[in-house]
C-alpha cells in the first residue's frame, strides 16, 4: 500500500534450480522477501524429477506455510508466487501457482501482470473444446493454453502459446525436471536471473536474491525464455516487442528499495525524485516528511536538494491492511490513524513540506494532512514524486477508474491542491521523473500520465471479466 493512496501491484514471482538445496525453503525466503507485491494469498509448487506438488493458501507468507507444509513439497524446482488480485477474485481458487497436468506431465505456472485480451484467449479455449476450472483469472488462461497446445515438451507448448498473448506477463514455471522463465516482449514488469551455487534463480526482484544469497546475473530480456534443466541454463528469443515498457512505476514504488532493476537502483532513482521535486516545487518550510514507506528516500532527497531538515512526523503500522478481519465501521472511519501516527513533537508549529509517491483518488491523502495539522502543523506543503495520474493502468496495477482518478477529474493543480486541504501542491514533471531514472523515455511505459499505452487496451476489462463469462 503506498503512502497514502491504494495502489497495488499484480504479484511477486520465484523461481528456483538447484539440486541438493531444500528448495521450497529457500522459496519461501524468496517470497518473504516479495512480500510487499501482494498480501491475498502464497503458494509454492516443487518438481522432484517425477511430478509437480503444490501447496497454496489465502494469507501472508508465513500465515501460508509452516514446517510441515514445506516439507510436503520435495525436489530440487521450485516456483512461489505471492498475488494481489488484479483479474478475478481474491479467493483460493484464483491462487498460485496453477497447476495443470497434461500428457507429457505437470506444469505449474505463477504470473505477473495482466493480459489485455482476455476475451479473445477465452473464446480460443472455448474453440479448443477445452473445458476451463475453478479460477477465473488470466493466468489460468495462460497454463490452459499451454496444456492444450502442441508440443513434445513444455517449451514448445509454451512457445506456441506466446503469440497469443497480449499484455503484461512476467512468467516462472516448472515442471518435474525444468524450470522456466519468460518475459513479455514489452518488458512491462520486470525479471531477474541469478545464481546460487551451481543452482539458478527467477525472481521478480533483485532483492529476492539478496535474501537467499543469491548473486543477480542480470535482467530477463523482454521476449526472452529460459529453459533450465540437467543440461544447464539456454535462452532464446521467443517474441519481439514494437518497443521496450517497462513500468515506470516500479521506480516510484512497488519495488522495494534495495532493488536493482535493469542495473539501475531503486533507491537511488527515488532519492533523485525528491531532488528534482525539490528543483521544481520548492518550499519555505521548516521540516520536510515523507508519507511512509514508498516516499522516505525522495523526501530524503528533497531534503538534501532543498536545505530543509529531514524529519520523522508519521510512524506507519506496517501490519494494518495485511489482515483478513475488517474493521468495525467506527475504525473504518478512522482508517488513517489505523495506518498512521504522528509524532506532535516534531510536527507542532511547524511549515511542513510533506512528500507522498503517487495521489490515486485523492480520498485518503485529505485526512493525512488533517491528521497532521490536528497535530500541531502550521502550514502544509504537499509534494507528489510522480506526475499527476490520469489515466487508468490496464497492464497489472489495480489504479482505479478514469472517473475515479482526481488527476483527470480536476484539471488544475491548485485547484487540486485545495480539495485536498493542502496549503500548496506540487508534482514532479515528467522530464524530472525520467531524468531521475536515468532511462530513455521509449524504454518506459508511463501511459498512466500520458495515456500512451504501449499496445491496444481492451478498456471494458475489469478484474471480475471471467466471472461475468462463467
Amino acid at each position: 500500500m503506498p503512502g497514502a493512496e491504494s495502489l497495488h501491484e499484480a504479484c511477486g514471482v520465484f523461481g528456483i534450480y538447484a539440486p541438493g538445496e531444500d528448495v521450497a525453503r529457500l522459496t519461501f525466503f524468496g517470497l518473504y522477501a516479495l512480500q510487499h507485491r501482494g498480501q491475498e494469498s502464497a503458494g509454492i509448487a516443487t518438481g522432484d524429477g517425477e511430478r509437480v506438488h503444490l501447496f497454496r493458501d489465502m494469507g501472508l507468507v508465513n500465515q501460508v506455510f509452516t514446517e510441515e507444509s514445506l516439507a510436503c513439497l520435495p525436489g530440487y524446482i521450485a516456483v512461489g508466487h505471492t498475488r494481489y488480485s488484479t483479474m478475478g477474485s481474491s479467493r483460493i481458487e484464483n491462487a498460485q501457482p496453477i497447476l495443470v497436468r497434461a500428457d507429457i506431465g505437470d506444469l505449474a505456472v505463477a504470473h505477473n501482470g495482466n493480459l489485455v485480451n482476455v476475451p479473445e484467449l477465452a473464446e480460443e479455449l472455448d474453440r479448443r473444446g477445452q473445458e476451463r476450472r475453478v479460477a477465473t483469472t488470466d493466468s489460468e488462461l495462460i497454463a490452459l493454453l499451454a496444456m492444450s497446445s502442441a508440443g513434445a515438451s513444455w517449451p514448445e507448448r509454451i512457445r506456441a502459446v506466446v503469440p497469443l498473448l497480449q499484455g503484461a506477463f512476467s512468467l516462472v514455471m516448472c515442471s518435474a525436471t525444468q524450470l522456466i522463465g519468460l518475459r513479455d516482449p514489452l518488458g512491462v514488469r520486470p525479471l531477474v536471473l541469478g545464481r546460487l551455487g551451481r543452482g539458478w534463480v527467477i525472481a521478480s526482484e533483485s532483492c529476492a536474491l539478496d535474501t537467499i544469497g543469491a548473486e543477480l546475473v542480470r535482467d530477463f530480456e523482454p521476449g526472452e525464455m529460459v529453459v533450465i534443466d540437467r543440461d544447464g541454463l539456454h535462452t532464446e528469443q521467443v517474441a519481439h516487442g514494437a518497443r521496450r515498457a517497462l513500468c515506470v512505476f516500479e521506480y516510484i514504488y512497488f519495488a522495494r528499495p534495495d532493488s536493482v532493476i535493469e542495473r539501475r537502483e531503486v533507491y537511488v532513482a527515488r532519492e533523485r525524485m525528491g531532488r528534482a521535486l525539490a528543483r521544481e516545487h520548492p518550499a519555505d518550510a521548516d521540516a520536510v516528511i515523507a508519507v511512509p514507506d514508498a516516499s522516505v528516500p525522495a523526501a530524503i532527497g528533497y531534503a538534501r536538494e532543498s536545505g530543509i531538515p529531514f524529519h520523522e512526523g508519521l510512524i506507519k503500522n506496517r501490519y494494518i491492511g495485511r489482515t483478513f478481519i475488517q474493521p468495525d465501521q467506527r475504525l473504518r472511519e478512522r482508517g488513517v490513524q489505523l495506518k498512521f501516527n504522528p509524532l506532535r513533537h516534531e510536527l507542532d508549529g511547524k511549515r511542513l513540506v510533506v512528500v507522498d509517491d503517487s495521489i490515486v483518488r485523492g480520498t485518503t491523502t485529505p485526512r493525512v494532512i488533517q491528521m497532521l495539522r490536528r497535530a500541531g502543523a502550521r502550514e502544509v506543503h504537499l509534494r507528489i514524486s510522480a506526475p499527476p495520474m490520469r489515466h487508468p493502468c490496464y497492464l497489472g496495477v489495480d489504479t482505479a477508474t478514469r472517473e475515479e482518478l482526481i488527476a483527470a477529474r480536476i484539471e488544475d493543480i491548485a485547484a487540486i491542491g485545495r480539495a485536498l486541504g493542502a496549503d500548496s501542491l506540487g508534482y514532479l514533471s515528467l522530464e524530472g521523473l525520467r531524468w531521475a531514472v536515468g532511462l530513455p523515455a521509449e524504454r518506459l511505459c508511463d501511459a498512466c500520465f500520458t495515456g500512451d499505452y504501449p499496445l491496444g487496451v481492451y478498456t471494458g476489462a475489469n478484474k471480475h471479466l471471467l466471472e461475468v463469462r462463467c
